[in-house]
């Protein structure tokens, strides 16, 4: 809606925060397809923006994103990297694990097509 400056902090990501193993087993009980709002912490717990989350849950992945996420005191939040322009979409590098193993099967689910001039072609950390 506005112009945002370089190093702004755009808003926090939010959701109910829970262990992974909760989070896996609700998300895997639930069935749930496409979509996974997880946001891990540092402390090994997660915040799973499909219970009280806010619009930061819908950020898209880019290999040059025009955000980044800073985690304080157990909360994320999300700032600009550059200055934007009114109206732009704000990306994050996702930076996904996994424990399954690197097989094409795994690279296919989490393949990133944000068509950056470096794009690593992968939302996970590890692909490089």
């Amino acid at each position: 809606m506005r112009p945002l400056a370089a190093g702004e902090r755009v808003l926090e990501y939010k959701g109910e925060i829970t262990a992974w193993r909760d989070a896996i087993r609700r998300h895997r009980r639930e069935g749930v397809v496409g979509h996974t709002f997880l946001f891990g912490l540092s402390d090994g717990r997660v915040i799973d923006g499909s219970r009280g989350g806010n619009s930061a849950r819908w950020l898209n992945h880019a290999c040059a994103p025009n955000c980044e996420t800073i985690e304080d005191a157990g909360r994320i939040f999300i700032h600009t990297l550059r200055p934007i322009e009114a109206g732009a979409e704000l990306f994050i590098d996702y930076l996904l694990a996994t424990d399954d193993p690197l097989d094409e099967d795994v690279r296919a689910q989490y393949a990133c097509r944000c068509g950056a001039a470096d794009c690593r072609h992968s939302m996970l950390a590890d692909a490089a």
